[in-house]
């Protein structure tokens, strides 16, 4: 492996590259899947290659292939190097990458108990034991408990002086329960949307979640739901759980933050920001309790890692400080960008903060969430609940859609409870709230304390064309909104 990439970062430089570097990832999968009492399936999955970046003639290059040889490293840099030189014919301004960033040694996960050591028989008694646990509960039409393991090994050098290792291993697990009645279907999740939580750490992480333990009540909730009222229109105070709270982080805020979007780059695909480089450090974004942050040193994040993609080394960043818009996502390019669009400043220093990850080794690397955190706050949920004299409890997301500037947004839960005089009262079904995100997150007046705080995971972000899928973490405990419009699907 050392030798394919000193014949790589040689050749780079022999063929006029003016910089150049590769990764050669290695990545085994292993998926669990239990329906209805039967195994479903039973995945595993290898895949391994290598991919160069360079620029030649101040513009991109960039190929990869499958075939971990020395001589195919050679013919890959090769082509990496004519493409750069052909995109250069075309490019707007050189590519400026600004200091040298120089970074040896390696990262491991951190693992109590390897996933992979653990038997099949184990994992698959497990989900079976999950699976009959909701199949007790009568009225439930289908279940599924589910199984996920990764470990991706990788190995990065350029021609600044990097060389770096890491192995990032994670595990994710889940339960899901629907029923169906005269049409009206309900489903519930545990840990989380759609039934799968996941963060990078080994097997104690899938034990800590009781799957068996939480079963009963998963089951129950959804045959519930199929004769729970609506939820009824209305602009009433909003207490979301700290699962829902961490996918509105990552659609309006996550996304948005993302510098090489606003620059445009997702324009013509997923689209652009509402957070242009004009509100850097001047705008509201959110109330005073609005404290948030990307951090990739968090222990057991999915966007957890020694260094990113670009050899830049993990770090925690302030996006949003007591309700002021302070940073972006960046990478070495869009790093430089912004400090030539509006010079230094305490927010603007042209170095990346290492959020470069491509999702494997034919891929490019571009700006992903690292773990975009909402901090903790002070209040306890009960508290929080007692507090409200009346108001809708969501959790456990259903479904989004949020525009392509990431301002209107409106999201579905699985499940919902009516708040009168302080106490959870009615559950309701099908809830679904709107807003406009400012607004939103500066009608924020309570964020629960770090005894509710979990980092969920999130391993399924799309980005980029040919698509990526990104995983990301997001810190959250739940949190209450004023004055939001919520309805329900009849």
């Amino acid at each position: 492996m050392d030798e394919i990439l000193t014949r790589v970062l040689n050749a780079a430089q022999l063929a006029g590259a003016s910089y150049a570097d590769v990764r050669v990832v290695e990545t085994v999968r292993q998926a669990i899947l239990v329906r209805n009492g039967a195994v479903q399936g039973v995945s595993w999955t290898e895949d391994a290659g290598f991919g160069v970046r360079v620029v030649a003639d101040g513009a991109w290059g960039f190929a990869s292939s499958h075939r971990l040889e020395v001589e195919e490293a050679e013919r890959v840099t090769k082509l990496a190097v004519e493409i750069a030189r052909a995109s250069a014919l075309a490019k707007r301004e050189d590519v400026d990458l600004g200091e040298p960033v120089v970074q040896r040694g390696s990262y491991r996960t951190p693992v109590q108990t390897d996933p992979f050591q653990v038997p099949l028989e184990t994992k698959l008694d497990l989900l079976l034991r999950a699976d009959q646990e909701m199949r007790r509960v009568r009225g439930v039409t289908t279940t599924e408990a589910e199984l996920v393991f990764i470990r991706q090994r990788k190995t990065f050098a350029s021609t600044e002086g990097s060389w770096i290792s890491q192995e990032i291993v994670e595990s994710g697990c889940g339960i899901q329960a629907t029923a169906v009645r005269d049409g009206e279907v309900q489903r519930r999740s545990y840990p989380n949307s759609v039934g799968r939580h996941q963060q990078t750490r080994g097997w104690e992480f899938v034990t800590e979640q009781d799957l068996v333990g939480n079963a009963p009540r998963i089951a129950e909730e959804a045959v519930a739901l199929l004769s729970a009222d609506p939820c009824p229109e209305d602009v009433t105070t909003l207490i979301l759980g700290g699962s829902q709270v961490a996918l509105q982080i990552h659609e309006s805020c996550g996304h948005a933050i993302e510098l090489d979007r606003v620059f445009g780059a997702e324009a013509g695909f997923a689209g652009t920001s509402f957070l242009t480089p004009d509100k850097l450090g001047n705008f509201r974004y959110g109330s005073e309790v609005v404290n948030i942050t990307a951090d990739a040193t968090l222990p057991g994040g999915l966007g957890t890692f020694g260094w990113d993609d670009e050899g830049v080394p993990a770090q925690r960043v302030d996006i949003v400080r007591e309700g002021l818009f302070v940073g972006y996502l960046t990478d070495r390019e869009t790093a430089r960008q912004l400090l030539r669009l509006l010079g230094p400043s305490p927010y603007v220093t042209g170095q990346s903060n290492g959020t470069a990850r491509a999702s494997g080794w034919n891929r490019i690397p571009m700006i992903r969430m690292t773990n975009v955190n909402l901090l903790p706050g002070t209040w306890k949920l009960a508290d929080l609940i007692a507090d409200t004299d009346r108001g809708v409890f969501m959790d456990t997301n259903r479904s989004w859609s949020i525009d392509d500037r990431r301002l209107n947004f409106q999201f579905g839960c699985e499940i919902a409870w009516e708040i009168r005089g302080g106490k959870l009262t009615r559950m309701l079904r099908n809830p679904i709230y709107t807003g406009i995100t400012p607004d939103f997150w500066r009608s924020c007046d309570a964020v629960c304390d770090a005894d509710h705080w979990v980092l969920w995971g999130t391993p399924n972000c799309g980005k980029g064309e040919p698509m990526q899928v990104g995983h990301t973490g997001h810190g959250a405990s739940p949190a209450r909104f004023r004055n939001v419009r919520v309805f329900g699907k009849q």
